[in-house]
């Protein structure tokens, strides 16, 4: 009894991770609006939000104030970091920061790592924007969510997800 018990309990953390998680989070190191390098190991013994997004996209603003709660809410227990890519450019990055209130970098990515956190093949080509990742304190991706997913919708539903990790 008790090994169905453990079964089903262990389905349902399966069921509610995101299509790209349980999974170790790829290595990457890119530059902010400040040309500072961002490496995703500097953030190893925080829980990490990594935020793929495009500043031109309606839901991409909406989560980044969310987020903006969120990191306000949990200080430097998280980091936070947004990655964009072309045609997102410095300017383009420096507005939507400014206007959405970050207070984390916005990383420039030519497309690489963005590919690899959404596992970008021939056979699954799409991108959607925005995608958040929920990388523990170890570097593994604990869950991933795109921006109509009802936990992104409020910055509770995030945070109640931040804080089964930060336990």
């Amino acid at each position: 009894m008790k090994t169905i018990l453990i079964s089903i309990l262990m389905a349902g953390v399966v069921v509610a991770a995101g299509d790209y998680s349980r999974r170790r989070a790829p290595g990457f190191s890119l530059a902010d609006n400040h040309y500072q390098q961002h490496d995703r190991e500097d953030y190893i013994g925080k829980v990490l939000v990594l935020d793929i997004m495009s500043t031109t996209c309606p839901a991409c603003g909406k989560l980044a104030d969310n987020l903006a709660v969120t990191k306000a809410k949990f200080g430097d227990k998280i980091g936070v970091l947004s990655i964009v890519t072309m045609p997102d450019n410095r300017d383009m990055a420096e507005k939507f920061a400014r206007d959405h209130k970050l207070t984390w970098p916005v990383l420039f990515d030519s497309g690489q790592v963005i590919m690899s956190y959404l596992k970008v093949t021939p056979s699954n080509p799409q991108v959607h924007f925005p995608h958040v990742f929920l990388i523990d304190r170890m570097g593994i991706i604990r869950n991933d969510f795109e921006a109509d997913e009802e936990k992104l919708i409020t910055p509770e539903g995030l945070a109640a997800e931040i804080e089964k990790l930060l336990k």
